[in-house]
């Protein structure tokens, strides 16, 4: 039963990633031309909401919030825990009015397709050189000081152990919440490690099916500024992980 379930897996893996690519080559000649100047990028924005809702109506994900508060005014920080990549996927049709560039791990470059998106639209993070990290934060705040919200998931990447996991957060999220003045909300993805796992797991789970996910009450700006980075760190961490341990009572 376990091999029937891993070969389904990996049929569904494939499924999705020739919806992925055949929908962002779709994409690729109506978004590219809008994000070459920074007028325009609030329209290549809502061709990305756009893009994000067609993956997740082909690809049969469907999104249950079990708590959704409100957002802030204006731009804030969105921190979420990562343990898919669909997690990357679904997000802009989750925020469809809240637009946000996304600070990621520049290994993301590496794809042609996904290089020709998010080098000239998101921020890549070059964690093995601390100056271009630090330059990435200031990228980060400087685009916030413009209006834009700013994701980030704070773990690094997609943790190598077991799931259910949640790595520590690294400083530099909070960093850029303090130094562009931004509210914090905070987001847990509950299950999507279980509608699709790390590619390269080929026999892991995959499938259609609802994401599990949690909004929670934002952190206001005053809070921001009255607390350290390390302590917005510890303050969204545990937010995030008494969560998933409701779920997941066993998890280490």
């Amino acid at each position: 039963m376990k091999t029937l379930v891993g070969v389904f897996g990996l049929i569904w893996k494939i499924y999705i990633l020739i919806v992925f690519s055949v929908t962002a080559l779709l994409f690729y000649p109506l978004i590219t031309p809008f994000l070459n100047t920074e007028k325009n990028k609030l329209r290549a924005y809502k061709l990305f909401v756009a893009w994000s809702w067609l993956f997740r109506l082909l690809g049969f994900y469907f999104v249950r919030y079990h708590e959704k508060q409100a957002l802030p005014n204006g731009a804030f920080l969105l921190v979420a825990n990562h343990a898919s990549y669909l997690d990357i996927f679904i997000l802009p049709s989750m925020f469809p009015k809240s637009h946000f560039v996304f600070l990621g791990k520049s290994e993301i470059l590496r794809y042609p397709l996904i290089k020709a998106y998010f080098k000239n639209f998101n921020i890549p993070v070059y964690r093995e050189n601390k100056l271009k990290a630090a330059r990435s934060v200031v990228q980060a705040v400087e685009v916030a000081r413009k209006g834009w919200s700013v994701l980030v998931f704070p773990e690094g990447g997609i943790s190598d152990v077991q799931r259910p996991h949640l790595d520590p957060f690294k400083m530099g999220a909070f960093q850029i919440a303090k130094s562009a003045k931004l509210p914090i909300v905070c987001l847990t993805f509950v299950n999507n490690f279980k509608l699709f796992s790390e590619p390269f797991d080929l026999l892991g789970p995959a499938r259609p099916g609802i994401s599990r996910v949690y909004r929670h009450q934002f952190i206001p700006l005053e809070v921001v500024e009255n607390k350290s980075a390390a302590e917005l760190s510890q303050l969204c961490y545990s937010l995030i992980r008494t969560t998933l341990l409701r779920h997941y009572p066993d998890m280490k």
